[in-house]
């Protein structure tokens, strides 16, 4: 019983020196974080946007602009050493504001509500275990499973583009008809 306890208490010392207390993570991922989803202020509300909201207002070109942002945060999480269950949790938070994105008119809204770059960036500080000056370069394993998460967004993505050319064609040759 008292082996296994001072097992216990070795690997959660261990696991103290994997993953520092306060890492220090570079000052342009907090800048992008800000100006994207938190730059602008409506006073009386109290409410904060960014760039993703007023980006997000071109349509298609728009949605796919600021979901790169985002993934660029999520590939930069990498370096960090970022577990994968929260790179994993960092690549849903991008797909769901993109696809909350592509609600007609609602989600304008969502997107400015949703703010993915704050969520991954506040992932990101809790979960790094290296600090910004060791955070030079990821595991191989982490950049392909970045890889893969990036790639569903990217089938999300162009799926979005082949419902929208599909919906076109559909109203176009329906109108054409009456």
């Amino acid at each position: 019983m008292r082996a296994s306890k001072d097992l216990e208490l070795v690997a959660r010392t261990h696991q103290r020196v994997l993953r520092p207390s306060s890492v220090q993570i570079e000052r342009e991922l907090e800048v992008l974080t800000q100006l994207m989803d938190n730059q602008f202020r409506i006073p009386i509300l109290d409410w904060r946007f960014g760039f993703n909201a007023i980006i997000d207002l071109i349509p298609e070109f728009g949605d796919i602009a600021t979901t790169i942002v985002a993934l660029y945060i999520l590939v930069s999480a990498v370096r960090y050493r970022v577990p994968k269950i929260t790179l994993l949790r960092m690549g849903v938070n991008i797909g769901i504001y993109f696809a909350g994105g592509l609600i007609p008119f609602g989600g304008y809204f969502f997107d400015a509500w949703w703010k993915p770059n704050v969520r991954n960036l506040n992932l990101l500080r809790r979960r790094a275990t290296v600090s910004a000056e060791d955070a030079k370069r990821g595991r191989k394993s982490d950049w392909l499973f970045v890889g893969l998460i990036v790639g569903m967004i990217v089938a999300l993505l162009l799926g979005s583009i082949m419902l929208t050319i599909f919906i076109w064609w559909y109203v176009a040759t329906h109108l054409q008809l009456m």
